[in-house]
């Protein structure tokens, strides 16, 4: 293995370096963005049955907040619940932009590694090819046929060691961006139900 990261030229240490913290971020996003961490199951209704036997206080807010995502949005917009329908979704979405944005966090370093990889690869196939053709002599002969070996196996294994960051890299990055779509799409829903549940129940209550 070492023999064949130092065929692909000092281009190879950077790639490397490119591999290394994406393969930190894929894991750290695969444990953060797990589906029960981010919208636990039946919140909402868990929610709504403090809220409707007024068993929410300030400590259960908090503890709302601090829990999940989903929490943080819905705790907000319980927080305004005493200023109308349009305060409440004016301070869920609020807080629901900040969560998105905190959900996104690393996917711009993995979407740059996934860009840059491929011209890094590029990169050592050029300087392979400026060692291969350093090796041939005025005349047009071969100079040295172990160096002229060297600079074609620098192209291949430098262009390859590229591709194989960054194939990996953009799959992971669209594949996170869908799963933080879907999850922004589900917390709105989850607390426009919320909100519904309580005016419908206050409209009720009149």
């Amino acid at each position: 293995m070492f023999e064949i990261i130092t065929s692909g030229g000092w281009m190879m240490w950077p790639i490397i370096a490119c591999s290394v913290l994406a393969l930190a971020i894929v894991v750290e996003r695969l444990w953060t963005l797990r589906p029960q961490r981010i919208v636990p199951p039946h919140l909402v209704n868990h929610v709504w049955g403090l809220y409707r036997k007024h068993q929410f206080d300030t400590m259960q807010l908090r503890a709302l907040r601090m829990g999940s995502p989903l929490g943080a949005v819905l705790a907000a917009a319980l927080a305004s619940h005493g200023q109308g329908r349009a305060a409440m979704m004016e301070s869920a979405e609020q807080t629901g932009r900040q969560v998105v944005h905190e959900l996104e966090r690393y996917l711009n370093a993995l979407g740059t590694i996934a860009s840059v990889s491929p011209y890094l690869g590029l990169l050592g196939s050029v300087l392979g090819m400026i060692k291969v053709f350093s090796t041939f002599s005025v005349a047009g002969g071969i100079g040295n046929p172990a160096r002229l070996a060297g600079g074609i196996s620098e192209i291949l294994v430098a262009t390859a060691a590229g591709l194989a960051v960054a194939i990996p890299s953009l799959i992971f990055h669209r594949f996170f961006q869908g799963r933080v779509t879907d999850y922004a799409v589900r917390m709105e829903e989850e607390t426009q139900r919320l909100i519904d549940a309580i005016h419908a129940a206050r409209e009720d209550d009149h």
